[in-house]
């Protein structure tokens, strides 16, 4: 005989990891903005880039940011182990080298 499945526990455990996902998703966009330097942006200025950056079809821009973004993570990755905590936060404050994303605003 099979043994009966438990549904309700089933589907809490996937609700449950689902909001987990969600959380740890929005937390790293967070520390993304931080770490860029884009935390000196409103709200406002930074959704407007965001949906501009979202609707450009043009391949060659998006392949430029792409190019700059990758560059930005070679570099976070050989600045991290320098890092006295660990913390992405932390690092992105203070090194002055990371906060010229200013230069990326632009669309």
């Amino acid at each position: 005989m099979h043994a009966t499945r438990d549904y309700d526990a089933e589907l809490k455990a996937l609700a449950d990891k689902a909001r987990q996902l969600k959380e740890r998703r929005v937390r790293q966009l967070g520390e993304l903005v931080i770490a860029t330097g884009a935390k000196t942006l409103s709200a406002e200025e930074l959704a407007g880039a965001l949906v501009v950056i979202a609707e450009t079809t043009e391949a060659g821009k998006k392949e430029a940011w792409a190019k700059r973004g990758a560059g930005f993570f070679r570099s976070r990755a050989r600045t991290r182990p320098r890092s006295a905590n660990g913390g992405a936060g932390d690092a992105a404050n203070d090194d002055p080298a990371q906060s010229p994303a200013s230069g990326a605003r632009t669309a």
